[in-house]
């Protein structure tokens, strides 16, 4: 692969199920290089420090944003999460295709300044299928996952700014539909 890498968004709401989504493309996409956001939540069981964040205090978080150090960053659910302009910008620049992972505050101010990117919203089937797979997690308590409920609604009414929208009902049908976005933006 050679120039510019190409740049892609996914979104969704916590629990969409977005994570394993993007772990099959990953699979099956060998030159698409996956960008590890930072945050200032705590690990979850099974997160690893540069695999799946960077794990940093919100006082460091914060001294970044004044040094202009994030492509995009937000504030989501009490917790900092930002994207390194520096490793965005060097990725592409090598003739990578790069993957971010974010949230919607995160994808608005991306395409704002990037409008060559591709962006793709994941959707749950339904409201009672999210909140049941927010409970699964166990990850969360009952007032956390009443909030990420509530974040999903403000989340899923700004679909329309994505140029693809993949609905997660039948996870093997969601994964050939994003397998096939990919496989045509890559070409």
């Amino acid at each position: 692969m050679s120039g510019i890498g190409k740049l892609f968004v996914i979104s969704a709401p916590s629990g969409a199920g977005k994570t394993t989504l993007i772990k099959q493309v990953l699979n099956r996409f060998k030159s698409l290089s996956y960008s590890v956001s930072h945050t200032t939540r705590s690990p979850r069981k099974n997160e690893q420090e540069g695999r799946d964040y960077f794990f940093i205090t919100p006082v460091e978080f914060e001294q970044k944003i004044s040094l202009d150090h994030w492509l995009e960053w937000a504030k989501v659910h009490d917790n900092y999460y930002g994207t390194s302009k520096e490793f965005v910008k060097n990725s592409l620049e090598k003739g990578r295709s790069l993957l971010l992972d974010i949230d919607v505050q995160g994808a608005r101010q991306i395409m704002t300044s990037n409008p060559d990117l591709v962006s793709i919203f994941i959707m749950p089937p339904s409201f009672e299928i999210l909140s049941q797979r927010l409970e699964n997690r166990g990850t969360d308590s009952r007032e956390v996952i009443t909030r990420r409920i509530e974040n999903a609604k403000s989340e899923i009414v700004q679909k329309d700014m994505y140029q693809y929208v993949v609905v997660n009902d039948d996870l093997d049908e969601a994964v050939e539909e994003l397998c096939s976005i990919f496989k045509k933006e890559m070409d």
